[in-house]
């Protein structure tokens, strides 16, 4: 199993910041670890303040809930089976796309948050990183990882 270390997230930001930066978006990204706790962050230039908090609970949410933010969203919905579970833990568990789990031999390792446009545009800057972490994996082998 990979552990997520700083220079595996330092990778996956510099990935994040280069699809988003492809879409046209200034994002602000989080990677935290299996804990849920912050591992890197990286606000693009330009990026919206509010994006710093957001991106980070969105990965924080990714891991505490152990499934993507976005499959939270139709279920908090009024009269939804989850209703009001975003005013949970502080008011940090966030209901909208972006935060994903990164997993490694079907172990959550940590996970990724994006902020900087859509939900839609934050799960594809989001999801091209995890795309790239699953690479890194079957390029190197899990749990041989190193950089």
């Amino acid at each position: 199993m990979v552990k997520l270390t700083l220079e595996i997230a330092k990778r996956l930001l510099e990935i994040g910041e280069q699809k988003g930066r492809q879409m046209g978006l200034s994002c602000d990204i989080a990677i935290v670890d299996d804990g849920a706790n912050l591992i890197a962050f990286h606000r693009m230039d330009n990026a919206r303040i509010a994006g710093i908090e957001i991106s980070q609970n969105k990965a924080w949410t990714s891991v505490a809930m152990q499934m993507p933010t976005a499959n939270l969203a139709q279920s908090a919905l009024p009269g939804g089976p989850t209703f009001g579970i975003n005013t949970t833990n502080q008011g940090k568990l966030v209901i909208l796309g972006g935060g994903i789990p990164l997993v490694s031999e079907d172990k959550i390792v940590g996970g990724i948050g994006v902020s900087g446009g859509t939900s839609a545009q934050d799960i594809e800057v989001a999801a091209a990183v995890v795309y790239a972490f699953e690479s890194m994996q079957k390029m190197h082998g899990a749990g041989r990882y190193h950089y």
